[in-house]
């Protein structure tokens, strides 16, 4: 009896997994990684890194398990995601919630490894990542929330090295924030009916799919200005600059296999796409900032 209630668990945990995408994580981590560089100008101490990865693993984890288990209940209603863990009956609400609280102790926890001050944001890092999951609910700018939700990553990652704020590091947030917040508008474009149908906000359902498209773009163009005032903020080179360049030819792109009268690729875009420009961001940033320190570099 014990032996399959254990196996009962193993197989809730990886439905769980499954559920949150929990691989997904690539699309802030790379950005909270740039932060912690930055910071450090260069690499942070290995400990640093292995929390900071922790962390923003179990934030995310904890974040994406309550919004399933908030909007159980808007999922079952929603031909897309009834499929989903907890509509479909795969788990229960309890265990999703238990889940998501073990992760957001795990968050606190590797937080109070870092320094003080990263575990007294602690609680408000997670109220963020949380509210997010409510703010369909009576905005359609909840796109911008979730953009918050992810953008905190890279400040959270300076606080973790450097114990302090440099306000230069908002820069990135902001960026984050408006790359998130223009795929998300993408992506729910999925959903405009069903949201205008059932009271939801967002902008596809308010204004259209095609003032989505634009306002994404627009959101896309204003992360790219940002990125390159980063760049000159904290001085970084031509390597940094490349970076940008070719996040902006992947943004094209992903606007290029998308329209608002063919959303066939738009996962594609989502998925694919956002983890790449985020990985590659991040990897010219390290290059530019290896760059400085030939010792590092034979690392």
């Amino acid at each position: 009896m014990d032996k399959l209630k254990n196996m009962g668990f193993v197989r809730s945990v990886g439905v769980t997994l499954e559920m949150i995408k929990w691989e997904h994580s690539v699309f802030a981590l790379p950005f909270a990684l740039t932060g912690a560089m930055l910071a450090a100008n260069g690499l942070p101490r290995a400990m640093q890194l292995v929390w900071i990865i922790v962390c923003m693993v179990s934030a995310r984890s904890a974040a994406m398990a309550f919004n399933r288990w908030a909007d159980a209940g808007l999922d079952a209603e929603n031909p897309r995601t009834r499929s989903r863990a907890i509509p479909a009956g795969l788990l229960s609400r309890g265990f999703v919630g238990g889940f998501t609280v073990a992760m957001a102790a795990v968050f606190v926890l590797s937080a109070a490894q870092l320094n003080r001050l990263t575990l007294e944001l602690s609680p408000l890092a997670l109220a963020v990542v949380f509210f997010y999951s409510y703010t369909k609910r009576f905005t359609r700018w909840s796109h911008l929330a979730l953009g918050l939700a992810l953008g905190i990553a890279p400040a959270a990652a300076w606080i973790a090295v450097r114990g302090s704020l440099d306000p230069r590091i908002l820069i990135l947030t902001l960026a984050v924030m408006f790359w998130v917040a223009g795929f998300d508008l993408l992506y729910a474009c999925q959903d405009a009916s069903h949201d205008r149908e059932h009271g939801l906000f967002s902008v596809p359902a308010v204004w259209g799919v095609p003032a989505a498209f634009w306002t994404a773009r627009t959101l896309h163009v204003l992360m790219l200005g940002l990125l390159v005032w980063l760049v000159w903020a904290f001085r970084l080179g031509n390597f940094a600059l490349a970076g940008v360049v070719l996040v902006a030819l992947l943004l094209l792109y992903e606007h290029l296999i998308v329209s608002p009268g063919d959303l066939r690729r738009l996962n594609a875009a989502f998925f694919t796409m956002n983890g790449v420009i985020s990985i590659v961001f991040f990897a010219f940033v390290a290059l530019d900032l290896l760059r400085r320190h030939p010792a590092l570099a034979k690392l």
